[in-house]
């Protein structure tokens, strides 16, 4: 363990009842007013974060600042976002301690240490998570929920063990079909549903899920779930399990409350319906619809007519992005952006482009295509729960 890993313990252990009981002392007293309804929001630093906007305190649900992601393709550690669903998170965690149990479905169970996992075959990846609810509150009409602006994501590079390769170990018996996944935060009262997850066995096994314990080349930060969580790339954040406690593989569906009634959408084409209208049917959330973002201009900036320099990133759920197009004239004439460094299907992709403004106002529209021919819808699809906003994005600015 590293020593800012330890650090980061200390400093949890001496700051975790005031972090539970949402006391943690702001590092400065900024808020942040986003552009939608009720979007005033305070900076706060936590332990290992640099100050993020707090949505809530218990459990800390923090997004991080949308000018860190023109600071490059991976999100700095201290600058990644945080989504808890529960408010009994772990305060201590002894590493030397720590064991990941396999159970259910299997010719072994296993207890595996960290130094069990870490004597694996390494992979790392570099891939996006983020949250089903990003963007949440720029939906029309308003739903219920976290009202996120973009800033519920992030890209980084995890190292861990393929999750293959512990399920291999443990021997999936004949008829298991899901593997649950439940981490070592839990619920303050009974009542409340305990947070778990699952995967079909062969998603579970298809290689690229990741029991990660490093980010960026660095321990896991406690909040995004030290000492291990799941990496599942591609998927929306829900999956990504953190302070993995357990990974059970089951022989029958997995109903509990977090897949068969939280985190479900449309089981129709767009996953949408008409603006207050319920779906007949649906499904658990997946994967990533395809979005872009211009990201060193915000709305409403100011800038000196003539060429100038736009930056952004684009991404979606593995297909890879094939191209990206702006236009700066509200989607009238598109030119195509220059792509930047290919980190990965499932990561940010950089791009950028030279445009000449002239004087005047500029609603500057972003669109990505993946590999795949999938692009972004002009008009925002709408859903009763706030997933999967994945609109051409829009910035206007004034030239001058």
């Amino acid at each position: 363990m590293t020593d800012r890993g330890r650090r980061d313990i200390l400093r949890m252990g001496a700051l975790g009842a005031l972090a539970l009981a949402g006391g943690v002392p702001r590092a400065r007293a900024d808020a942040v007013t986003l552009p939608f309804g009720n979007g005033e929001r305070p900076l706060v630093a936590y332990p290992g974060k640099r100050p993020l906007l707090q949505m809530t305190a218990r459990p800390p649900q923090l997004e991080t600042p949308f000018a860190v992601f023109d600071e490059g393709a991976l999100t700095p550690n201290d600058a990644f976002f945080v989504r808890y669903h529960l408010a009994d998170i772990p305060s201590e965690i002894d590493p030397e301690t720590y064991r990941l149990a396999v159970r259910g479905h299997v010719e072994r169970p296993l207890d595996l240490s960290l130094a069990d996992l870490k004597a694996l075959p390494r992979t790392e990846i570099v891939a996006v998570n983020q949250c089903s609810g990003n963007s949440r509150g720029f939906f029309e009409p308003r739903v219920a929920g976290g009202q996120l602006a973009n800033g519920a994501m992030g890209c980084a590079r995890w190292t861990g063990v393929p999750l293959k390769a512990v399920l291999d170990e443990a021997g999936i018996r004949a008829g298991a079909i899901e593997i649950a996944f439940e981490g070592l935060d839990g619920p303050v009262i009974p009542e409340t549903p305990d947070f778990a997850k699952s995967l079909g066995v062969d998603h579970a096994r298809d290689g690229t899920v990741m029991l990660a314990f490093a980010m960026n080349g660095e321990d896991l930060p406690w909040l995004n779930g030290y000492p291990l969580r799941l990496v599942v790339p591609g998927y929306y954040g829900t999956y990504w399990v953190k302070h993995l406690a357990s990974v059970r593989v089951l022989d029958k569906p997995f109903d509990n409350f977090w897949m068969k009634t939280a985190y479900r959408i449309p089981d129709n084409p767009c996953a949408c319906t008409e603006p207050g209208q319920a779906p007949k049917a649906t499904v658990p959330i997946n994967r990533f619809t395809i979005r872009s973002f211009l990201t060193n201009l915000q709305d409403g900036a100011a800038v000196k007519a003539g060429r100038t320099p736009l930056r952004g990133i684009a991404f979606d759920g593995g297909a890879g992005i094939r191209s990206v197009a702006v236009s700066a004239d509200d989607g009238r004439n598109w030119t195509e952006a220059r792509l930047g460094a290919d980190l990965g299907p499932y990561a940010f992709r950089p791009w950028t482009l030279d445009l000449d403004l002239g004087p005047g106002t500029h609603a500057i529209r972003v669109r990505a295509t993946g590999n795949d021919g999938a692009s972004q819808p002009m008009e925002p699809l709408w859903n009763p729960a706030g997933y999967l906003r994945n609109v051409v994005e829009t910035t206007r600015v004034r030239a001058s």
